[in-house]
């Protein structure tokens, strides 16, 4: 079997990535150990084509267009190009994207097309107080209209996708992202007292800036706590940055406690279990997720985790039983959560303990790989 993924965001050295990029690495690799032959297909970070294979998956980078206003056109008829010729010397059976992917590429009678639910567009609107933008909106219900089939990464994405757009009466499967349980488990390093890590992007729908107004809450109670924020900046449409925003209007507000608010930027993910290992709890409270694999991944450590109770929070995380849930969208619940946790270090353990075995159990590569495997080829026989 032939799987080709679409995606801009494959993980390339010295160029930040999110958590697609992250999830397509982690499938493929784990699919190619299955014997399956995998390509990637995408936009290039730099202004040239690119081919590599790295760890058996065949990846290709396609120089982005610079025509002002036809770029998305030129993109796709680019993409498309690239995934006919491809199938043309080596059959492709499945080709997979995220919601938006499938908007503007012909079908290709042999090849079926998947769309994994990672959040579109009408998914994070509401996440972000904001309407729907008529390009994407538009995009998004042109390429559901070409999907063969849907993955959904949570059952809170497929159902709350579903209020927005139509699955046209395809095929939709739950399956987890699976975590890279090599790189995240337990680690033999001294944990730094009272401690506070998130990662993620800098960003309204993260939580961070409720997470930086707790922060003072948290301080009362212990007065040596550090927040520490791995994570790229994200751009609002004129450019500006939101990490400079919080920097100048919420840090002020801390007083002598905004030096203990560390901004680390954007990191290599294999620095990332380091972070959450030296953490005395992890942190990710964000407006909407469609999972959010940052909580499962700092579980897998053995580390206790709190996480947003909204969205797919309580798929995650039995409250108090193998984490903690919180409100986002206040600061005195995500301030008390976390002292809760820092209060009661034996039983933070204890629930750390509880939730890596949860897991390992639910996202556990090999088995949410053949999981992946099965149901390609289910829908191959449609």
């Amino acid at each position: 079997m032939h799987i080709c993924f679409l995606t801009n965001e494959y993980p390339k050295a010295g160029f930040p990535h999110g958590g697609l990029g992250s999830f397509v690495k982690t499938m493929a690799e784990a699919l190619v150990k299955n014997d399956l032959q995998v390509t990637v297909i995408g936009l290039n970070y730099t202004p040239v084509d690119e081919t590599e294979s790295v760890n058996g998956v065949h990846i290709i980078r396609i120089r982005k267009s610079n025509v002002k206003g036809l770029a998305w056109y030129f993109n796709s008829k680019n993409i498309a190009k690239t995934i006919a010729a491809i199938h043309k010397k080596n059959p492709i059976d499945i080709v997979e994207g995220a919601e938006l992917s499938l908007a503007f590429l012909p079908k290709i009678k042999e090849i079926k097309y998947v769309i994994r639910l990672h959040g579109g567009h009408h998914f994070f609107a509401e996440g972000e107080n904001r309407g729907i933008t008529w390009w994407k909106g538009f995009q998004e219900k042109r390429s559901f209209k070409k999907a063969d089939a849907f993955i959904a990464v949570s059952n809170y994405v497929k159902s709350h996708t579903a209020t927005y757009l139509s699955y046209h009466n395809k095929p939709v499967e739950v399956i987890f992202n699976p975590i890279n349980g090599q790189l995240f488990q337990p680690q033999e390093v001294a944990i730094e007292a009272n401690t506070i890590t998130f990662a993620g992007t800098i960003c309204e729908k993260k939580g961070v800036r409720q997470l930086i107004q707790a922060f003072p809450l948290v301080k009362e109670k212990f007065p040596d706590a550090i927040l520490n924020l791995y994570g790229r900046d994200w751009f609002f449409p004129d450019g500006s940055s939101y990490m400079k925003m919080l920097k100048a209007t919420e840090l002020p507000k801390l007083g002598v406690f905004a030096k203990d608010v560390v901004f680390y930027g954007a990191v290599p993910f294999t620095e990332i279990p380091n972070a959450y290992a030296k953490a005395a709890v992890c942190i990710f409270p964000s407006h909407m997720e469609t999972l959010g694999l940052v909580a499962p991944e700092a579980m897998a450590m053995e580390k206790p985790v709190i996480f947003t109770k909204l969205g797919p929070g309580p798929e995650v995380i039995v409250d108090g039983a193998t984490g903690w849930l919180c409100n986002p969208h206040h600061p005195e619940d995500i301030a008390n959560t976390i002292i809760q946790v820092l209060s009661n270090p034996q039983k933070a353990q204890e629930v750390a303990k509880q939730a890596k075995r949860f897991v390992l159990e639910k996202f556990e590569l090999h088995e949410i790989a053949q999981n992946n495997i099965d149901f390609y080829k289910k829908i191959l026989l449609y």
